[in-house]
C-alpha cells in the first residue's frame, strides 16, 4: 500500500527530530482493526494494544495501564470505538518514545457523537452508557484543528500532508541535562525539609530522582503509588534504589536519610503527610496537567502545609523534542492547560449560570471553568472533565472578572427518588448510583423518606487565589439559589475543617452530619451540611441537626473531633428514632 510506505518514510523523519504523532483511524470495526494490524506489521515497534478486548497482542485493557507508567514503548494502538478513557489515552501517550505513532481506533466519523459510550458508565451515575456529544465535538474540534495529526477516515481518500522538516534531535545520553543538574546541585545542598518538582511527563522527573538517590552520601527509601511505574527512577539510581509501598512504609520504622515519593499527587494527602514527617529530607516528584492529579493543585493544597517548601519545575522535555505535536495535542484535547492561574482576573465580579449546551456555541466560557476547578482540585482527572461535559444534571456558575474566570461553582442534582426506592435506601437494601448525599440522609438519618425530596450538591467550588477573601465564593452559592427553582435544598458534602466549615456556615448552610471514619483523600472526617430552600427542606435540615446535636458528644469521643454546635446532654429519643430500630435490630444480629 502507497500509504503504508508514505507513514514509514515519516517514521523515520519522526524518529530523526525527536517528536511522536496521532493517527487517527475511523470507520466501521472491521476496517479500524485491520487498517491497525496493516500498520502494525509495516512499522516495527513494541505495539501495545490497549482495548477493553484482548484482540491482539501486547494487549492491555485501559484499567491496568497504570500499571505500565515509567515503562516506554515503540507505538501503540487505543481502541476507543467503544468507549473513551480518557486517562488511559493521556497514560498511554506519555509512555511512548520518539519516533513513536499514537493510533486512535474511533468509529464511523459521522455517528460518532451519537454512539452510546462505555466508558460514561463510570463517571454519569447512569445505569446504561450514554451518548457523549460535547465531548465528542470538543475532540473532532481538536482533531480537525490539528494539522500534525494525521486523520484516516473510512470510505474517504488517504492524504498525507507535507510535514515541515524539523530540526534533528539528540536524545538524552543519561548524563543529567543541564535543568537538571542545576536542580541536583540544589538539591544535593538543601539543609533538612521538603523539595517539590513538578513538570509535565517526559521530563526527566524519574531521572532526577535516581540521579538524586545515586549522588547522595547517606540512604533514600523510594515510595510510589505502584512499584511498576519506578523502573526509569531505579534504572537511574543503581543499586541504591530501594522501595517500600506507602501503606508498607507507613506500617514499619524503616529510617532513612531521603524519602524519595514518585507521583506524590496520587497518594492520599493524610498518608503523604504522615510519610513526609517521618524523613528529614523529602523529595515529591508530581505530574503537571496530568491525570495523576495536577501539580499546581497538588502545590496549592497539600504543599501549603510546607511553609519552607522548596519548590522546583523541570521544562525541558527529555524523552522527545520539545514542541511534540502528540503532547500538544493530548494537552489540548484533554484540557491539561491550567495557565489561567497566571492570569489575576480585574475588575467587579458579575455571577452567571451556563449549561453543558455551552461546550457547542462557546467552549470558551466553560474550558476556562473546568480549568479554575481543575488547578484548584489536585486530584482532578480527566474523568471529570467528562462527567463536567456529558453527565445529566449537572449545573455550573461562573464568577467572570473583566478579563478572566475569577471563580466557578459546580453543582449535581440529586435526590427525588420514588418513596419505594428511599425507604429500600432507608433499610440497606439499595444503594442506587449517584445521590450522595441524599441517600446519607435516608440510610443514616431518621427519615426513610428523606431521599424523595430534591436537592442539588455543590461538586466543586474554586475562586481564583489572587481573588480569594472578596466573598466570591458566598456570592456564587448566592447566586445558586437565585437561579435554582423547585428544590428543596442545597447540600455539601465535604473534608470537615474548621476553616471550610466558617465558610459554609457563612453561605447559610446548617450542618447535619458527621462521619465516623477519615477520608483516604483528605485525612478528614466527612461533614455535610444543607441550605434549605422549601419548608420540606427546613423541616429535615432542622430534624438532622437536632440529632447531630444529640449525638455530638458520642462522636466527640468516638473520633476526637469536637463538632460546632450546641451538645443536647439531656435529649431523648424521639418518634422518628424509633423508626430506626429495624434496621438497629438488624446491624446487631449481623455483626
Amino acid at each position: 500500500m502507497a500509504e503504508l510506505t508514505a507513514l514509514h518514510t515519516l517514521t523515520a523523519q519522526m524518529k530523526r527530530e525527536g517528536i511522536r504523532r496521532l493517527l487517527v483511524l475511523s470507520g466501521e470495526e472491521g476496517w479500524c482493526f485491520d487498517h491497525a494490524l496493516k500498520l502494525r506489521d509495516a512499522l516495527p515497534g513494541d505495539w501495545l494494544w490497549i482495548s477493553p478486548q484482548p484482540d491482539a497482542e501486547n494487549h492491555c485493557s485501559p484499567s491496568a495501564l497504570q500499571t505500565l507508567l515509567g515503562r516506554e514503548f515503540r507505538h501503540a494502538v487505543f481502541d476507543a470505538r467503544h468507549g473513551f478513557d480518557a486517562a488511559a489515552f493521556a497514560a498511554l501517550s506519555g509512555t511512548l518514545k520518539a519516533g513513536s505513532w499514537l493510533v486512535l481506533l474511533l468509529p464511523v466519523w459521522e455517528e460518532w457523537e451519537n454512539q452510546p459510550d462505555a466508558d460514561s458508565l463510570r463517571w454519569s451515575d447512569c445505569p446504561d452508557p450514554i451518548a457523549t456529544p460535547h465531548f465528542v465535538q470538543h475532540l473532532k474540534r481538536v482533531l480537525t484543528a490539528d494539522n500534525d495529526a494525521i486523520l484516516w477516515r473510512q470510505n474517504q481518500p488517504f492524504s498525507l500532508a507535507h510535514f515541515t522538516p524539523r530540526t534533528d534531535w539528540h536524545p538524552a545520553t543519561g548524563a543529567p541535562q543541564p535543568e537538571q543538574q542545576q536542580l541536583l546541585q540544589q538539591l544535593l545542598t538543601m539543609p533538612p525539609g521538603v523539595a517539590a518538582v513538578t513538570a509535565a511527563r517526559g521530563r526527566g522527573k524519574s531521572a532526577l530522582a535516581g540521579q538524586l538517590i545515586s549522588r547522595i552520601a547517606g540512604s533514600a527509601i523510594v515510595t510510589a503509588p505502584a512499584k511498576a511505574a519506578t523502573d526509569v527512577l531505579a534504572q537511574f539510581a543503581g543499586e541504591k534504589f530501594r522501595f517500600i509501598a506507602p501503606d508498607a512504609l507507613l506500617a514499619s520504622d524503616e529510617q532513612a536519610d531521603w524519602l524519595v515519593v514518585d507521583e506524590a499527587a496520587a497518594i492520599p494527602a493524610p498518608l503523604l503527610h504522615q510519610l513526609v514527617s517521618r524523613f528529614p529530607r523529602t523529595l515529591l516528584t508530581t505530574t503537571v496537567q496530568g491525570y495523576e492529579g495536577t501539580g499546581r493543585g497538588f502545590l496549592l493544597k497539600f504543599c501549603a502545609r510546607f511553609p519552607h517548601l522548596h519548590r522546583f519545575e523541570l521544562q525541558q522535555p527529555i524523552r522527545w523534542a520539545q514542541g511534540c505535536p502528540l503532547e500538544k495535542m493530548v494537552s489540548e484535547a484533554l484540557v491539561f492547560d491550567d495557565e489561567n492561574f497566571t492570569h489575576t482576573p480585574q475588575g467587579n465580579i458579575v455571577i452567571s449560570a451556563f449549561e453543558q449546551t455551552l461546550w457547542r456555541s462557546e467552549p470558551e466560557t466553560p474550558l476556562k471553568v473546568y480549568q479554575l476547578l481543575s488547578g484548584a482540585h489536585y486530584r482532578t482527572s480527566p474523568l471529570d472533565l467528562r462527567r463536567m461535559m456529558d453527565a445529566p444534571g449537572q449545573y455550573f456558575l461562573q464568577a467572570a472578572g473583566e478579563n478572566e474566570i475569577a471563580g466557578a461553582l459546580w453543582l449535581v442534582d440529586e435526590g427525588g427518588l420514588s418513596q419505594q426506592l428511599s425507604q429500600a435506601v432507608w433499610a440497606g437494601f439499595r444503594r442506587p448510583r449517584g445521590n450522595l448525599v441524599a441517600q446519607s440522609l435516608a440510610a443514616h438519618g431518621s427519615n426513610p423518606l428523606a431521599a424523595t425530596l430534591r436537592g442539588r450538591r455543590v461538586s466543586r467550588i474554586a475562586v481564583h487565589p489572587a481573588r480569594q477573601r472578596e466573598g466570591t465564593g458566598q456570592q456564587l452559592i448566592a447566586g445558586a439559589l437565585q437561579y435554582t427553582r423547585d428544590l428543596d435544598y442545597l447540600s455539601v458534602s465535604f473534608g470537615y475543617t474548621g476553616e471550610l466549615w466558617r465558610f459554609w456556615h457563612r453561605c447559610g448552610f446548617v450542618l447535619v452530619r458527621m462521619g465516623n471514619h477519615r477520608e483516604a483523600s483528605s485525612g478528614c472526617y466527612t461533614a455535610m451540611a444543607l441550605l434549605p430552600m422549601s419548608n420540606a427542606g427546613k423541616q429535615l435540615a432542622e430534624r438532622e441537626h437536632y440529632r447531630l446535636r444529640r449525638d455530638a458528644q458520642a462522636l466527640a469521643k468516638w473520633n476526637g473531633e469536637t463538632l460546632p454546635v450546641d451538645p443536647l446532654n439531656d435529649a431523648v429519643l424521639s418518634d422518628d428514632d424509633w423508626l430506626n430500630w429495624p434496621v438497629l435490630l438488624s446491624l446487631i444480629v449481623r455483626y
